[in-house]
Parts: structure tokens; C-alpha cells; sequence
């Protein structure tokens, strides 16, 4: 192409550009024309270029109010582009020029003090104008919309000091639009962020008093233009959220989604000091708007457990009394309230009522009759002819003893807390049918029938304590451990009858009481308990039985004082691993002393870090694992990022020998991540990971990572990776994730993972470890013939039951090591599993505990933190009348106005008054 034709090429495109520009220009609308030619005479007036003597301050303001109302009227929806902001972009850049001359000018201006004033006011109001236009033509990186607004309020200060208050907008900020309030608030953050790095100490404010001073102003903008989630993200920002306390703009239609908002987004935060100082935000804000049942929540959230006598006290609503008390009752917690009138209370908080809550529950949805292990197995439907004639060639290898073990498991799940079954509570039949230690689980089975029921139980287990048969007696003292748990009683029959025990000869008494002591008082933290049980762990006999009894203590202990952090309880247990020779810290149950160790620390974060230092000294190998365990418990449930990546990062050696300490890594991944959405779906994906690259003792335990993200919860793809995994060549893998199974459907009679569990009896029929594994899967799959969860996470997922967690990690913990636990003599260390079981029921009733049916619309749970307006909670709901069976990730609400509910959480017993305002609908 020739340089002429090029020129012409050129040419013509110009012409094109200029033609199209005319266009736009002559396809503005009239009324644009003069909006554009308005602007455009008012800055040439401000910017007076040829310094006419005509132009004088009062003439330029004047100009500059014009330009100050197009901007303000069109700026307060931002729809689109406005067109003052449109027609005003040519001129930023004279504009800037011109503020910067006026700054430069002050000295001048001073001398006459007439004029001062107006100049000021000019200035201030040509930085505000200048801060609008940055805000989409300034470059990001030097924050000039910021710069500007606080060039202007330097003047206004100034021009308030000189008593021209009259000349100032009161509302200076809001005024400009929601979204220049928003872009501002984004730069404050950076702003301060900077100053931070460059070395102002963010504890002090006189180094941020400009920021603050705007802070003041927009948050209540923000709170009171329903933006509550952006008011308390500049406050994170600026490391000031105590402010939200001094607001007099959060009232009873906000404070909801306020603290919703604080208590969602502490989950993310991963200095546990912040994470405080969010929860005690709402907490004071709940406390404040008089909503003691959620200043609870938060005050067991985040283990403020000291808050509970001024909460009772303040409350002076009885029913919202009563209905705090059955929460604590939920949550396990060991609180007495002293008044001479709380006997109520305290019964409440005892769990008292739960049997008969529960069985009337049975009874309402018609599942009151006992139920046998073949009702589960169903191994009719499993027989096919080609089972059957396999079956006949090969010959079963299953023991009739191991058969019957899991039989005794399987028929204690199923009848849970019914209080009868078909083998234990008719006569003793089926307890010979066991041999030892079998005879003890058999004996164990009936506290956990009689579950909750504390006095019709005793009258039971009574007569086989005075058994002959020391398994059977050692079976009925686990029994009334097991029978207890979770219930407070006068008597105190669990200590009373497994004192002597514990201080007894027998090795086997000495087991099983401490266990029956640790599921009895599981979360009490009672002292008498405590003492009677550290004498063990402080023994020095040498011996395996000996090394058996001191861990199963300190575990009983751990457990008992789940999140305490006992430094009397971890002081002793360390001592014991110190001490203790090679040959007992490789005994298979001393990791139970490391989880005792771990569940003292359950969910404190940080405050385990003294103890970690001190487990670095122990030199055998276990001091790796018992560091790893103490750190993932820990930080169960905080989601903390960094841990997760650091537990990664323990995974990534090759080690095929020596390897359990990567084995606890991976529960950790799953126990760090507990009940937080967005964690839970990256550990699952890093689950999938470490199955493709990693050696054999790390694939083994991500089946029960999986368990621990998803009790109760038989999630579709979970299920279909465990039930892949089942039939694994490996039989560690294989049993783990067949016991997998059976807690992740644990108490819902899930029929997919039941006709899963019959194929894999069929498929290992010849395999005693596995049928034995399969048959307690099947038992948790119809726990409490569906009624009950192990779910430790309650409240609208917002709380983690501690015991419950701490009786999980004890079988998951178990299964790392299944050869030497439940497959051999200490298969009664599932019983622990009965301090996590609660009924999953919705119970509506009135202040006196009796029941009162209702309308309620059950659905799947929908995150609603942040969003506008009043948005649905769930979806996908059907309506049903109470009493419900409520799922792991559903939730309720009233599906009628007749009542109102005291607690705002609609799960478990729920005390409903009437509501006053409601009117019935007239029929014609």
C-alpha cells in the first residue's frame, strides 16, 4: 500500500470519527444541550481564567452550588452513568489545578479576613466536587476521592471553629449517593491499612482522627440505609467495631441482621482476638435489644461460660428462662442456677424430661416397638440363589461370638432410649450367648436402652452389679455410666455405684468404670470425678493392663473436662507420656492418652500453645502424634485456614512406616473445617488429593475425615466415594469407610445406604473384621430406629456440642488402629457414642411442658447473612404439624400466626405462647 493511499485511508477514518462525535453531539437531547452548556459556564465562572475583576468569591460559590445540586440530584441512584458526571469529566483536570492554586493561594487570602471565609467555604466545596469526579476518574491507586474529602473537611473544621456552622451542610456525606459513600468507604480501609504498615499503632486514634471523624459519619448512613453488612466491614476495616456498641441508630427492625452478619462473618476471621471481639459485639447488642435467648448462643459460642449468671439473672421473661435452660440442657453444659425456686430450672438444664419428651415422640410417630438385629439386617432381601449356594460351598467363617457382639451393638442402637427390646430387657438369655468381654458390651447394652431414663434403668441394671461373672458386673457398671449420660440426677448414682470400682482391684472393673464415669459426666468438669480418676493416670505400675487402664482414664478424663484446658488434667497426662517407658507408649490405646490430652484443649485455638511446646520433648513417636491430635482439637471447628494447610503440609511426606501422626493430619483437615460451608467443599476436594498421590496410612483415614465433615449427614457424593472405597483391596481403608458409612447416615434410615451396607454383607461374608464393621454401620444407620442424630453441630449450625464432638473423635480415633480396639477387647469404647446421641426432633410445647401441636414448614436451610429485605430461610419446604424429624442441614419456621415461638431457633423443645395480635380469619 503506497504512503498516499495510506493518507487517504487515514482521512477518511478521521472523518468518520468526527462525524460520528457530531452525531452524538447533535443526538443530544435539548435538555442535555443546556445541562452541558449550564455546567461549562459555571466552570469557566469558578475557574475565572482571565481573572475578571467582575468574577468575585460570592459569584464563584454561586456557580459552584450550581454544579454542586446537578451533581447531588443526579448522583443519588446510580443507575447508569449520571450525565452531570458525564458532561464534568473534561473538566477534572482543570478543575484539580484550580484547587491546587487555591491551596497555594491561602497565605494571600489570609491577609484579608472578610474574604476568608467564603474562600474557605469555595475551597471545601470544590474538594467535595472533586472527590465526587475522582471517584470514577481518579486512579485507584492514590485514593484522590479520599485525599479531596478530607482536604474538605480540614475546611470545614476550620470554618466551624470560626462560627460559619450555618454555611455547612449537615449532611455532607450521604448526600452525594450511596455509591460515593460506598467507594469512600473502600479507600478509608486503605487508607488506614497504610498508615498501619507505615507504623501508626492502631490502638491509639490520635493518628487516624481524620478517618475516624468519617467513619462516625458513615457507618450510621450505612445502618440506617439498610447496608448494615458494608457498616460493619469499614468498622472491621478500621479495627474499630467497639463503635457499633455507642450506635443509637441499631434498633429492634436492624440489630438482627447486624449480629447475624458479626457471628457469619467470624468464621473467617483467623485471630482468635477479633473473633472475640465480633461475638462479644453481638453478644452486647442481643443483650442490649433484650434477646437473652440469642446473647446466649453467642455467649456458648464463643465459651463465655461466665456470662450465664448475670444472663439468667437479667431475663425476667419465665418462658424465655425456661427455654435458655433447655438450650444449656442441649448443649450439655454443667450450670446450676442456686435460686431457691429454680428447681424447674435446674431440671431443665438436666435433661430431666428428655426421656419421656422422647418416647413421646416414638409414640406419636408409631415406632414404640422393640426391634430385633434381624429387622435391620433384612438378610432375606440379601439371599439370593447365587448368595446362597456360595454360602453352602465356602462355609461361613463369621464366629457365632463376633456375630453375636455385633447383634448386642446393633440391638443397643436401634433401641436407644426405648427402654425395651427383644434380647436384653426380657430375661438373660442373650447374655450367655457372649463370652467375655462380649458379656461385658452385652451387660453395657442395657444403660444404653434404658438411655435417659435414669430411675426405671437402675431398677434394671441393679441385680447383674452383684453378678458373679466379672464381665457382667464390670457390663452393668458401664451400663449406669452410659445410662446417665447427659442427665443430671440428685443421687448421683453414676459416682456412687463406680467410686469403689475405680479404686478396686479388678483390671477389667477399673476399665470399665472409668469409662462409665467419662460418658456419665462427659462436659461437667466435676472436680470429685476428676480427682477419683486422675489417681489412675497417675499410677505407676508397669504392665500393659496397666497402660490399658491409664489411658482409658485419660481419655475418661478428656473427655469429662472436654474444652476446659485443665492444666492439672494435662499437666498429669503429660507427665505420664514423659514418663512412660518405649515399650508402653507403643501399647495400641496410649493414642487415647494423646486424644484425652487433645479433647482438654477442644476448640480453644491458641490457648493450647503452652502445651504443644511441652509435647515437642517427647522423643518416641507418639509425641508427634499426641502434638498433631492436641492441634487439630484445638482448632475443631474454627475453619482456620493456615492450620488446614499446615496439616496439608504433614501429609505431604512419602512415609509409609511410622505414619499416624499423618493419619490424625487428615481428621484434622476434616475436624478444622467442621461446619463451615465453604472449608467443608475445599477439604473435600483436598480429600480427593491426597487419595491420588498419597501412601497407604494417609489414604486410610480419609474415609473418616469424611465421617467427621458429615455426621448425620449422608450427603449423595460423600456416600458414593465411601461406598467406592468399601471395596478396596485394603481392609484398613475398606473397614474405615464401611464405619464411614454407618456415621455419616447415622439416625436416618437412609435407603440408599442401607441397600449399600446389605450388598456389602454379601460382598464380605467370608471376612469376619468386615461383616462385624457392616453390622455397626447398619445399627448407626437406623440409630434410635431413626430418631436420633450424632450431629454434634445444633442451633441453626451455630454451636458445636463439645461432648458430642470429643465422643466422635473417640471412634474415629478408634478406627485408626481397628485390629487392636473395636475389633478386639475394647469394642465397649462405642458406647462413648451415647454422649453424642440426641433426639433430632421438633417439639413445640407450652410453659408448662405439655405438648401443643402446630403448623411448621420444614425445608432445606438457605443462607440469608447480608442480603436485602426480608428473604426466605428455606426452601424446598413441606408443612407439616409437630412433633418433626428435622435433617442436618434443615430448618423450621412457623407455618402459622396463632403462635409465637420464645426461641428464635426452631430445633428441639420449643416453648410457643399465644400471640396477642392475632386475629383469626372471619369464615363466611
Amino acid at each position: 500500500m503506497t504512503s498516499s493511499e495510506k493518507d487517504d485511508k487515514n482521512g477518511t477514518s478521521d472523518a468518520k470519527k468526527k462525524k460520528i462525535e457530531d452525531e452524538g453531539e447533535n443526538a443530544m437531547s435539548e435538555e442535555d444541550q443546556e445541562l452541558k452548556e449550564r455546567l461549562e459556564t459555571c466552570v469557566s465562572t469558578l475557574v475565572n481564567e482571565e481573572n475578571e475583576k467582575d468574577v468575585t468569591l460570592p459569584l464563584r460559590l454561586k456557580a459552584l452550588d450550581i454544579i454542586v445540586n446537578e451533581l447531588r440530584s443526579a448522583t443519588s441512584s446510580m443507575t447508569s452513568v449520571p450525565k452531570p458526571l458525564k458532561f464534568l469529566r473534561p473538566h477534572f483536570g482543570t478543575l484539580k489545578t484550580l484547587h491546587m492554586n487555591f491551596i497555594k493561594k491561602e497565605d494571600e487570602i489570609l491577609k484579608n479576613e472578610n474574604e476568608f471565609n467564603d474562600f474557605l467555604l469555595l475551597r471545601a466545596r470544590l474538594a467535595d466536587i472533586l472527590a465526587v469526579l475522582a471517584m470514577t476518574m481518579g486512579k485507584p491507586e492514590e485514593r484522590e476521592s479520599l485525599k479531596f474529602k478530607l482536604s474538605g473537611m480540614k475546611d470545614y473544621n476550620i470554618l466551624a471553629s470560626n462560627g460559619e456552622s450555618s454555611k455547612i451542610d449537615s449532611d455532607n456525606l450521604g448526600s452525594w449517593g450511596h455509591e460515593f459513600v460506598r467507594s469512600l468507604a473502600g479507600e478509608i480501609g486503605q487508607e488506614y491499612n497504610d498508615r498501619v504498615i507505615n507504623g501508626a499503632d492502631p490502638e491509639k486514634d490520635d493518628e487516624f482522627l481524620d478517618l475516624l471523624g468519617m467513619v462516625d459519619i458513615i457507618v450510621p448512613f450505612h445502618i440506617s440505609h439498610n447496608a448494615e453488612a458494608e457498616a460493619v466491614d469499614l468498622l472491621i476495616e478500621v479495627q474499630r467495631l467497639k463503635k457499633l456498641q455507642e450506635l443509637d441508630t441499631i434498633d429492634e427492625k436492624n440489630y438482627s441482621r447486624i449480629c447475624l452478619y458479626l457471628i457469619k462473618t467470624s468464621d473467617f476471621m483467623s485471630d482468635p482476638d477479633d473473633l472475640n471481639e465480633m461475638l462479644d459485639t453481638a453478644y452486647y447488642l442481643f443483650k442490649r435489644q433484650k434477646q437473652y435467648y440469642d446473647a446466649l448462643r453467642v455467649a456458648l459460642r464463643c465459651g463465655k461460660e461466665e456470662a450465664l449468671p448475670d444472663l439468667l439473672a437479667e431475663c425476667d421473661d419465665p418462658l424465655m428462662k425456661k427455654q435458655m435452660c433447655i438450650l444449656l440442657g442441649r448443649h450439655r453444659v454443667h450450670y446450676e442456677i442456686e435460686d431457691d425456686d429454680a428447681e424447674d430450672l435446674n431440671e431443665l438444664i438436666g435433661n430431666v424430661h428428655l426421656s419421656d419428651q422422647f418416647l413421646k415422640l416414638a409414640q406419636d410417630l408409631d415406632v414404640v416397638d422393640a426391634k430385633t438385629p434381624e429387622d435391620i439386617y433384612k438378610s432375606h432381601l440379601a439371599e439370593t440363589a447365587g448368595f446362597s449356594r456360595r454360602r453352602d460351598i465356602g462355609g461361613a467363617t463369621v464366629d457365632s461370638a463376633r456375630a453375636n457382639l455385633a447383634s448386642t451393638f446393633v440391638n443397643a442402637m436401634v433401641n436407644t432410649g426405648f427402654g425395651q427390646d427383644k434380647l436384653m430387657t426380657p430375661d438373660n438369655e442373650w447374655l450367655y450367648k457372649n463370652k467375655e468381654h462380649g458379656m461385658l458390651s452385652a451387660a453395657a447394652s442395657l444403660g444404653s436402652i434404658l438411655l435417659w431414663n435414669v430411675e426405671e434403668g437402675l431398677t434394671h441394671i441393679d441385680k447383674f452389679l452383684y453378678s458373679e461373672v466379672e464381665y457382667v458386673k464390670a457390663g452393668a457398671a458401664l451400663a449406669v455410666g452410659i445410662l446417665s449420660s447427659g442427665v443430671r440426677n440428685d443421687a448421683d448414682p453414676a459416682l456412687a455405684l463406680l467410686t469403689e470400682h475405680v479404686d478396686g482391684d479388678s483390671h477389667i472393673m477399673k476399665c470399665a468404670a472409668c469409662t462409665g464415669l467419662g460418658i456419665a459426666y462427659a462436659g461437667s468438669a466435676r472436680e470429685d470425678v476428676v480427682q477419683l480418676i486422675l489417681t489412675l493416670v497417675e499410677s505407676t505400675e508397669d504392665g500393659n493392663s496397666n497402660m490399658l487402664e491409664v489411658s482409658l482414664a485419660g481419655l475418661a478424663l478428656g473427655i469429662i473436662c472436654v474444652g476446659k484446658c485443665d492444666e492439672t488434667i494435662g499437666s498429669a497426662i503429660l507427665q505420664r507420656l514423659m514418663e512412660a517407658t518405649d515399650e508402653e507408649l507403643d501399647h495400641s490405646h496410649a493414642r487415647f492418652l494423646c486424644l484425652g490430652l487433645g479433647l482438654l484443649f477442644l476448640g480453644k485455638m491458641e490457648k493450647a500453645e503452652a502445651m504443644l511446646e511441652a509435647l515437642a520433648t517427647i522423643e518416641h513417636k507418639i509425641g508427634k502424634y499426641a502434638a498433631i491430635t492436641l492441634e487439630t482439637c484445638a482448632y475443631a471447628g474454627s475453619g482456620n485456614v493456615l492450620k488446614v494447610q499446615e496439616m496439608m503440609h504433614h501429609c505431604a511426606e512419602h512415609l509409609t512406616e511410622d505414619a499416624e501422626h499423618q493419619a490424625v493430619a487428615v481428621i484434622g483437615i476434616g475436624l478444622i473445617t467442621l461446619g463451615e460451608d465453604v472449608g467443608s467443599e475445599m477439604a473435600l476436594r483436598a480429600f480427593d488429593h491426597l487419595l491420588h498421590y498419597c501412601e497407604l496410612p494417609i489414604k486410610r483415614a480419609v474415609p473418616l475425615a469424611l465421617a467427621v465433615l458429615n455426621i448425620s449427614n449422608p450427603d449423595f457424593s460423600v456416600i458414593d466415594q465411601l461406598s467406592r472405597l468399601s471395596h478396596d483391596p485394603d481392609t484398613e481403608i475398606s473397614q474405615n469407610a464401611i464405619l464411614a458409612m454407618g456415621i455419616i447416615s447415622a439416625g436416618t434410615n437412609n435407603s440408599r445406604v442401607a441397600g449399600l451396607l446389605r450388598q456389602l454383607s454379601e460382598f464380605y461374608y467370608k471376612e469376619a473384621g468386615h461383616i462385624f464393621c457392616v453390622r455397626i454401620a447398619q445399627g448407626l444407620l437406623h440409630l434410635g430406629k431413626g430418631l436420633l442424630t450424632l450431629n454434634p453441630i445444633h442451633s441453626d449450625r451455630m454451636l458445636i456440642n463439645q461432648p458430642a464432638l470429643g465422643a466422635m473423635l473417640v471412634i474415629i480415633h478408634s478406627c485408626l488402629d481397628l485390629k487392636s480396639t473395636l475389633l478386639d477387647k475394647t469394642h465397649y469404647l462405642l458406647y462413648y457414642l451415647t454422649c453424642a446421641m440426641n433426639p433430632r426432633m421438633l417439639v413445640t410445647i407450652n410453659e408448662d411442658l405439655s405438648w401443643r401441636p402446630i403448623t411448621v414448614r420444614v425445608g432445606q436451610a438457605v443462607e440469608t447473612v447480608g442480603q436485602a429485605g426480608k428473604p426466605k430461610t428455606i426452601t424446598g419446604f413441606q408443612t407439616h404439624t409437630t412433633p418433626v424429624l428435622l435433617g442436618a442441614k434443615e430448618r423450621s419456621e412457623l407455618g402459622t400466626e396463632e403462635v409465637l415461638s420464645v426461641s428464635s431457633v426452631l430445633e428441639g423443645i420449643v416453648i410457643v405462647k399465644d400471640n396477642p395480635d392475632y386475629e383469626p380469619e372471619e369464615t363466611s
